[in-house]
């Protein structure tokens, strides 16, 4: 599953991305939405992470969907900045991360998902 080695390498990147991000933000005082989204950011990785070392086909969709979950959240809390700009920031480039791993996970569900109905 070559796809699954290119979304672990993504989500990692992403999650180091964050952190900077994160501590940019708790130098600017902005502690509830920045905590928020480093959970839900470093989350996405972790899951994926948890699928690769999965069981079953189905434990393996399991963690991708919780994945999936985890980088919607995480999507809310980059546009809740990026609209308020409580912290001034152009936040477009994690954005456009952020939709190309939604985009990836939702194929990768979506394909073990139908991969699994027609067993």
């Amino acid at each position: 599953m070559k796809e699954d080695n290119k979304i672990l390498s993504l989500t990692f990147d992403f999650a180091i991305q964050i952190i900077d991000l994160y501590k940019m933000l708790i130098q600017h005082n902005e502690y509830v939405i920045s905590k928020q989204l480093l959970k839900s950011a470093t989350s996405i990785g972790a899951n994926v992470e948890e699928g690769n070392a999965a069981q079953t086909k189905r434990d393996f969709i399991m963690k991708m969907s919780i994945a999936s979950k985890e980088v919607r959240e995480t999507k809310y809390w980059l546009r809740l900045l990026d609209k308020s700009q409580i912290v001034k920031h152009d936040y477009s480039g994690h954005l456009t991360k952020i939709d190309h791993i939604i985009n990836i996970l939702t194929k990768i569900v979506k394909t073990s998902q139908q991969s699994l109905a027609g067993q």
